[in-house]
């Protein structure tokens, strides 16, 4: 039997982590309710004002929390996921807070009924389990190669977003570029990698139906001298440098002491000596076009363009990566060890042209490129600046479908099967944890409702009838229509979700609520700021009692 004084001692331990628990929820809570109205076609634009004293008009999740500046540690863990969630599918970055959210919310019960977390987390991670494998089910595989099919998919995954007027348009750029960039691993498997192959320009004049994918790469540099070097090859040989072309001055290495006059010109002579010898080397290749990431003196210009040679110096390591893989030319370090291996002749074209009040070459109509770049054209930056995010969610769902082509229904079609499942299984499950197994099954109707919620139709009513129709397993495609918010059957409207999103989104939202129940105290390792000059002997370090948990100074701004 426990002694009265240990009793107490177990009491005060369970009240502090029930505190603590609270506090984590409500935060959550309020994560999830700040971009709870962004999700689906009919969905709210947030205006975000940002450090710089900027306006950003969006309504991607991902974009709004990222400007959130908020002190509590389980808020900004929420914040975390949907960050997550971006990096690693590109899309659900609502959804995933969204769920996590009303996965705490329903926990919230539990713990006021003194349920130990663990026995939550266990129920949670066995829906988890239950729930991939009703997805898994439900999911039918896609022809990669079928663009009707792929463009419903990708147009799905931008109806919800703020461009969805021009969803055509963003459809196809992010097919086209995903498709070029993609790199066939054998096995059936393909990678693509959009972050460093496909790169966004934007450039504002023009209507975005002007926006094109080129076969090829740009960006926004001129020649080294206009005047005398050409500003349009028809199919270039393309060398590609990281190494400077100029002479490395020796101020701080070298001393040199002169004692004649004719030695300072030797000294100079055996300077262009040297530079000459470089270019030698690089026009034994024949080149039409010598791009280097490093500087290019006038001596070198001068060689180059006397051979009938157009340059460009200073570029961006990661535009020379993208047109080595777009023109088939490798980057050389040292002049010396040039072969005509390394150069590039896959381009069908180099041209510079002026675009407003600036430069940009291109580099286009290339022989099978794994580099492209979009360009995008607008009326006004912002409204530029929400496309390219939209066009980002739009090329990683093409990605993810190359990857994993597979689909399951969207319009909270699979939330609600997967609660329909889920429900009829608790029955099942013996022991305590089958109640929060059945609050997870309903916690994942919170995704249909918020949509039936942004639609602006009878929720309850909505609801009730989806809830009819997916209790007897009549079919696991009846969902919401997102502008409607009409229930209809979710393959005649063509409405889908990736395979891998999906199953993100889930893992992701439950694994982060059964993290956060975990937590059963808060405690904060930053000193208070001392002012300066009072030499005081360093204090005992503080542990912040439940009720500071929600303080501001935890956190330090």
């Amino acid at each position: 039997m426990q002694t009265p004084v240990l009793a107490l001692k177990d009491s005060l331990v369970r009240e502090s982590g029930s505190k603590v628990h609270h506090a984590n929820i409500q935060a959550a809570k309020a994560i999830a309710d700040i971009i709870r109205t962004t999700l689906g076609p009919r969905s709210m634009l947030k205006m975000l004002l940002d450090a710089a004293g900027g306006i950003v008009v969006t309504n991607d999740g991902n974009s709004i929390l990222r400007e959130l500046d908020i002190a509590h540690p389980a808020a900004k863990s929420m914040i975390e996921l949907s960050r997550t969630q971006d990096e690693e599918v590109g899309d659900g970055t609502t959804s995933v807070i969204v769920l996590a959210g009303e996965m705490l919310h329903v926990a919230e019960a539990f713990i006021n009924k003194s349920f130990h977390p663990t026995v939550i987390c266990r129920a949670y991670n066995q829906a988890l389990e239950d729930a991939l494998a009703v997805i898994d089910k439900i999911a039918v595989s896609i022809d990669v190669n079928d663009r009707t099919a792929m463009l419903d998919l990708v147009k799905t995954c931008i109806g919800t977003k703020f461009t969805s007027q021009f969803g055509n348009v963003i459809a196809d750029l992010a097919l086209d570029a995903t498709t070029m960039v993609g790199v066939d691993l054998g096995q059936g498997y393909k990678e693509v990698d959009i972050k460093k192959y496909i790169k966004v320009e934007k450039l504002p004049g023009g209507q975005l139906e002007d926006s094109k994918v080129l076969k090829g790469v740009m960006f926004n540099k001129d020649v080294v001298a206009p005047g005398k070097m050409r500003r349009k090859i028809v199919n270039p040989r393309i060398i590609l440098l990281d190494c400077p072309l100029e002479y490395k001055k020796g101020e701080n290495q070298t001393n040199a002491e002169l004692v004649r006059e004719e030695d300072w010109a030797l000294l100079l002579k055996l300077e262009e000596e040297y530079i000459e010898n470089v270019c030698m080397q690089i026009l034994k290749f024949k080149p039409d076009v010598v791009i280097t990431e490093k500087g290019l003196s006038d001596l070198a210009c001068h060689y180059l363009s006397k051979a009938g040679v157009s340059a460009i110096r200073r570029l961006r390591k990661t535009d020379n990566n993208r047109i080595a893989k777009a023109c088939g030319a490798v980057i050389v370090n040292r002049p010396e060890e040039l072969q005509d291996s390394d150069v590039g002749t896959g381009a069908g074209l180099f041209e510079v042209k002026k675009i407003g009040d600036e430069f940009f070459t291109f580099i286009v109509d290339c022989k099978n490129p794994k580099a492209c770049t979009v360009l995008l054209r607008g009326a006004s930056k912002d409204l530029l600046n929400e496309v390219e995010r939209n066009l980002q969610d739009a090329l990683s769902v093409a990605r993810n479908i190359i990857k994993n082509p597979k689909l399951v229904p969207g319009g909270g079609a699979t939330e609600l099967t997967v609660s329909a499942t889920l429900k009829q299984k608790s029955s099942s499950i013996e022991g305590i944890e089958k109640w929060p197994y059945e609050a997870a099954a309903i916690a994942f109707e919170a995704i249909p409702r918020t949509l039936a919620q942004n639609c602006g139709v009878n929720v309850i009513r909505t609801m009730t009838a989806l809830q009819g129709k997916h209790a007897n397993g009549e079919n696991a495609w009846i969902g919401i229509d997102g502008n409607t918010g009409e229930i209809t059957d979710m393959k005649e409207q063509k409405i889908w979700d990736a395979y891998n999103v999906k199953a993100q989104t889930f893992k992701t939202a439950i694994e982060a609520a059964c993290m956060l129940l975990r937590i059963d105290d808060i405690v904060s390792g930053i000193k208070k700021k001392q002012a300066p000059g009072t030499g005081q002997a360093p204090q005992k370090p503080k542990i912040d009692e439940e009720g500071d948990a929600d303080n501001e100074q935890m956190i330090p701004e």
